[in-house]
This record gives C-alpha cells, sequence and structure tokens, in this order.
C-alpha cells in the first residue's frame, strides 16, 4: 500500500531524487497482494515496494525506469505470464494487473499525505485513471466520489489512522514488542515508575509515558481496533490496568505470565466484569523461550486477534490467506 512505501519516497523525493509510483489499480485473476500495493523507484536505481509480491517486479521496475527517462505517465496491463517460454509452467498469479505509472504528485498532494501520516490522521485520495492522472485528496472518500477532471474512472484509496498497541509496563520485554510493532501500529507504552519509563530503550515512534495505566486507560479508552498488552509481572500494575481495559472497546487485552500466575491473577479479579476478554498467557504457540520470540508471539496473537485469525499454520488452513482490507475503490 502507498503507506509502506511512503518513507522512501519521501525521502529520495527530499533528496533531490526523481521518483516514480506503480500502483496496482486493477486486476482480472488471483494475486498475492491488494489493490492500491505500490512500488516505488527512485531515479539512483533503489526501490521498495512491489505489486504482485515477485511476479512481474521486474517488467514494473523497467517500465518505471523508463518513466524516470522521460516517458509520459500511463496506465499499463502486465502479465506475469507474458515474458515465460513455451515449456515453462504459468506462476500463480497468472492474471493480468493494471499498474498506473506515475511521478510522486505534487504538493499540495505529497505534503498532505506526508502530513496525515506523521500525525496517524485520515485522508482520502483519489488518482485519476485517465491522462493527466491527476491526484486529489480530501478528510473523506465521500469528497473524492463521482465524475472529477479525469472523467468517472479513477483509484480511490482511503489512509486510516494506525490501531494503537498499548504495552503496560516499559520493560525490556516491552522493548521488543515495540521494536517488532513500530511500523504496524502506534506504540503507547505506560509506566508508572520514574526508573522504568525512559524514552531511550524503545524505538523511534514510540510513546512512552510515566503514569499509572488505570488512569492512562481512563483518559485515553482504547477502542475495537486497539490492542492492550499488560506486561509487568507485577499485580500492583497489572491488576490496575486489567481492570481499566476491560472496561473499555479494546480489541485485544493480553497478560504476561505462566498458567500458575494467571490462575491467581483471575482468583484475584474474579469481580471483573468481563474477564472471559482477557487472553493469558498472552501469546501463540510458537515454542520460543528468548526475548524476541516471546515478543513475535505477543505481537503475532495481536495481529491474529486483528484479522479475526485462530492463528493456525497456514498448510493446515482452507481458508483464504489474506484478509485484504476493504479499503481500495476503482470506479470503472
Amino acid at each position: 500500500m502507498l503507506t509502506e512505501i511512503w518513507p522512501f519516497a519521501e525521502a529520495r523525493h527530499e533528496a533531490g531524487r526523481h521518483v516514480v509510483l506503480a500502483r496496482l489499480v486493477g486486476r482480472d485473476g488471483p494475486g498475492s497482494r491488494p489493490l492500491g500495493a505500490t512500488m516505488a523507484v527512485a531515479d539512483d536505481g533503489t526501490w521498495r515496494g512491489s505489486v504482485s509480491g515477485g511476479c512481474v517486479e521486474g517488467i514494473v521496475l523497467a517500465e518505471a525506469r523508463l518513466t524516470l527517462a522521460g516517458a509520459t505517465p500511463r496506465l499499463i496491463s502486465v502479465s506475469p505470464g507474458e515474458h515465460l517460454m513455451p515449456w515453462e509452467e504459468a506462476p500463480a498469479c497468472a492474471g493480468a494487473l493494471s499498474v498506473l505509472l506515475t511521478p510522486v504528485p505534487p504538493d499540495p498532494v505529497r505534503t498532505a499525505i506526508t502530513a496525515a501520516l506523521a500525525a496517524d490522521e485520515a485522508l482520502a485520495l483519489r488518482i485519476d485513471l485517465r491522462a493527466p492522472y491527476g491526484w486529489s485528496v480530501a478528510t473523506t472518500a465521500e469528497a473524492l466520489t463521482g465524475p472529477g477532471a479525469g472523467g468517472d474512472a479513477y483509484f480511490l484509496e482511503e489512509l486510516r489512522p494506525r490501531a494503537r498497541l498499548v504495552l503496560v509496563g516499559a520493560t525490556d520485554l516491552a522493548a521488543a514488542v515495540a521494536d517488532l510493532a513500530v511500523t504496524l501500529r502506534r506504540v503507547v507504552v505506560v509506566d508508572p515508575r520514574a526508573d522504568h519509563a525512559r524514552d531511550a530503550m524503545f524505538p523511534a515512534g514510540t510513546t512512552v509515558v510515566r503514569a499509572w495505566p488505570d488512569e492512562w486507560l481512563t483518559a485515553h479508552p482504547p477502542g475495537p481496533h486497539d490492542a492492550v498488552l499488560v506486561l509487568t509481572h507485577d499485580p500492583r500494575i497489572d491488576d490496575r490496568a486489567i481492570r481499566a481495559a476491560l472496561g473499555s472497546a479494546a480489541g485485544h487485552i493480553a497478560v504476561l505470565g505462566s498458567r500458575t500466575t494467571h490462575a491467581r491473577r483471575l482468583a484475584r479479579l474474579a469481580d471483573v466484569p468481563g474477564l472471559d476478554r482477557l487472553a493469558g498467557p498472552a501469546g501463540l504457540d510458537l515454542g520460543g523461550t528468548s526475548l524476541a520470540e516471546t515478543a513475535l508471539s505477543m505481537l503475532a496473537e495481536v495481529v491474529a486477534v486483528a484479522n479475526r485469525r485462530a492463528g493456525g499454520r497456514l498448510r493446515h488452513l482452507t481458508d483464504p490467506i489474506r484478509c485484504h482490507p476493504a479499503d481500495s475503490v476503482v470506479a470503472p
């Protein structure tokens, strides 16, 4: 999606490089990437992102470099099988892909995208699918629908604020979780202890707050897309956090601890409404023991719950592998 490659595209633009965006705006068959998937190709030879997960990236790179060399922006159709020899087996993503090649949009659209992503604010983007392939932005998608300068053929994408991941306890485990999660969610670490709540141990982009978690969660109530992980292993802090989190609309609430510790916790909190929502011990069964593996297990559960999945092995499942978000629209 655009959000995946925008930091790269913006950094190259700020460095004075020309950047072309290749955006997947249509497909007539199966594919591994959702509509809106984007590659950013810079004139220094570097690039980021993909439109198919590997099947047509070589073709798209060549087309993007032609655009950097002066070819006009255009909508192309590429097929993973178009360069195969007769004896070669067709790839799984065999459908034709519609890819729009345009430079990074000029201001004020470019600065609006950068500002929205930096502030985690919603923004709707429209790209006309007829020359001159103009971009427009608004706070809502409804404001961008209907015929425009490019007619009634356009691609619409909504940039939505990232969900929050609240980590209760500024611990080494919380730092490991934040390292993995900071590109996926807005990460907030809450800890009342002065010698724990320090920015230095957490990755850039993490918000560290020195406060009692129940007070902070009451003042900043989590929503249904947010998750709370309680990690201090100190009942004086954890129990207050759990009570507050269960009183909110948080979509996932999990707590660190062994099964024995969790049984004692449930006994202490037996009077708390919604206790069945509490996941403990936190995480998926990955069998890991290191700090990084434990953090991965916990974050994997957060992702699985958000996508309404059980977290089993893909080889044992029959459901579609990916849950593509319904945030992109192509108007005929």
